[in-house]
């Protein structure tokens, strides 16, 4: 189990390219995040939903995603409330203080899923949540040293030395975790290191000494193609790559509150000749845009009133009238129409608010869920949308997404389209097909998807490079052995191969 010395170190990466690595090495491995927060989630082959990075780790150990690789993800609707998904379904809302009353009965789901993926996998790597010294959230702890301890998993620590103060926060979480705590721990990766590696031999002294002699794994340099990877956190938006001045192409996407499901402009950062701008709050929409994203959001009525808060829905106007083309995706979608209606209160309090207006399309969220996967992208949704728009063909070169055409809306001229479809954008042919739209006669891009598995390949050579995998993913003291597929321990007199 790889465990943080906070948030966003680099756990998902790490255990994607240990995924792949353990893969290559002919292993059957599963990933397994207990516990997940986030608002970028993927459809599985059950037909739920779980975190992105599981699915993307899923995808390194070249298997299809599925519930139980996240058994519980929590998808933030309020800066102290989300909703809760249990398996891949709506379990329902909960605030921040009632969730934490709720996880000691969510273990016993968190064990059966992790027991079911030991049961099919020579080796389960497991992604911890946050920090691992969090000790004011350690009563009813499920993502963390909580489930470590109920499964006696070997623990390895991730730190971020980029950040600064990484010495620190490795002996701190030390210093914080009881004794049968710190018993599980094996060792500890430095991640996204810059400069001279050799620099820092002196503190993994420093370090042993007052770690009861923990071992370092590993000094891993930063790794340039994690670009090519989609992001889970929205943090990654808060500082994204300088967009490229002179590509003739400019596209930019509002950086909405809520946020979700924002790698599907992904494959566009790829495209050598577009420039991708993430709109900040409290920036104008560039004038000079060809197209502007308005992506998904887990509350569409909060984030349509935080884009006119933000004046965007001015912005929004101007850049139709200019002549620029408007993509909506699923809850952006929703906004483009006159009305969003939540009757119910599903996402937030019961009301309906004016949408933009751009596409004659009505729309009301009810509490039924749709998780599909169908062969232009993935719907994850709630609500039905409605009205002339809806249905109409799209222009040009998309004319033929029929499946479109049925979950998604097109302006009669054509300039304002709209869709449910997440991932539609990751589609070379229907990437070029939008983007030929803006600048007829463009040559066609890249091969996204082809791109993504090369980046997973270099990522665990990478990994291997520079972290002694073998120490870390099987401890060689006979009492800390891995767990086999049937649950017993291997010992180290067995040389069965795995």
């Amino acid at each position: 189990m790889l465990q943080g010395t906070g948030s966003d170190v680099g756990k998902s990466l790490l255990v994607a390219g240990l995924c792949r690595w353990l893969t290559r090495q002919g292993l059957r491995v599963r990933p397994f995040k207990p516990q997940n927060m986030s608002n970028n989630a993927a459809v599985t082959q059950e037909g739920g939903e779980i975190g992105r990075a599981q699915a993307l780790q899923a995808r390194a150990c070249g298997v299809p995603p599925s519930v139980h690789m996240n058994p519980v993800l929590l998808k933030p609707q309020t800066d102290v409330g989300s909703q809760v998904v249990v398996r891949g379904h709506v379990w329902g809302n909960a605030m921040a203080r009632d969730y934490t009353a709720l996880k000691p009965q969510l273990m016993d789901v968190v064990l059966d899923s992790f027991d079911r993926l030991r049961a099919e996998a020579d080796v389960v790597v497991v992604e911890g949540a946050g920090s691992a010294s969090e000790v004011n959230l350690r009563a009813g702890d499920i993502a963390n040293m909580g489930f470590a301890v109920a499964t006696q998993t070997p623990v390895v620590l991730v730190g971020d030395i980029d950040r600064g103060g990484v010495i620190a926060s490795l002996v701190g979480t030390w210093a914080l975790l009881p004794d049968d705590e710190r018993a599980l721990l094996r060792g500890y990766l430095i991640n996204k290191f810059r400069g001279d590696p050799t620099l820092f031999t002196p503190a993994t002294a420093m370090i042993a000494e007052r770690t009861g002699g923990l071992p370092c794994l590993g000094v891993v340099p930063w790794f340039d193609r994690a670009r090519d990877l989609p992001a889970e956190d929205a943090v990654a938006l808060e500082a994204p790559p300088a967009a490229r001045a002179n590509a003739p192409l400019k596209v930019g996407v509002l950086r909405l509150s809520r946020i979700a499901n924002f790698d599907d402009v992904d494959p566009l950062t790829a495209e050598p000749d577009v420039a991708v701008t993430f709109v900040q709050p409290g920036e104008a929409v560039p004038g000079d845009l060809d197209l502007l994203i308005l992506p998904g959001s887990k509350a569409t009525v909060a984030d349509l009133a935080f884009l006119r808060a933000q004046g965007w829905d001015v912005d929004v106007m101007a850049h139709q009238r200019r002549g620029g083309a408007v993509l909506g995706i699923c809850a952006g979608y929703q906004m483009l129409g006159r009305t969003v209606a939540d009757p119910d209160g599903i996402e937030g309090p019961a009301g309906a608010a004016p949408g933009l207006g751009l596409l004659d399309v009505e729309t009301t969220i009810g509490p039924t869920k749709t998780l599909r996967e169908g062969p232009w992208g993935y719907e994850m949704h709630m609500g039905a949308t409605e009205g002339p728009d809806a249905g109409r063909p799209w222009p040009g070169g998309l004319a033929d997404l029929v499946a479109v055409a049925a979950l998604g809306a097109a302006s009669r001229d054509g300039r304002v389209l709209g869709c449910y479809l997440h991932g539609l954008l990751h589609c070379d042919a229907t990437r070029a097909a939008l983007l030929a739209g803006l600048r007829p006669g463009r040559a066609a891009g890249p091969a996204f998807e082809a791109r993504v598995e090369d980046a997973l390949d270099a990522l665990a050579d990478h990994l291997a490079a520079h972290a002694d995998l073998p120490a870390l993913v099987f401890p060689g003291a006979t009492e800390h052995a891995p767990v086999a597929p049937n649950g017993s321990r291997r010992s180290a007199s067995d040389d069965k191969p795995w």
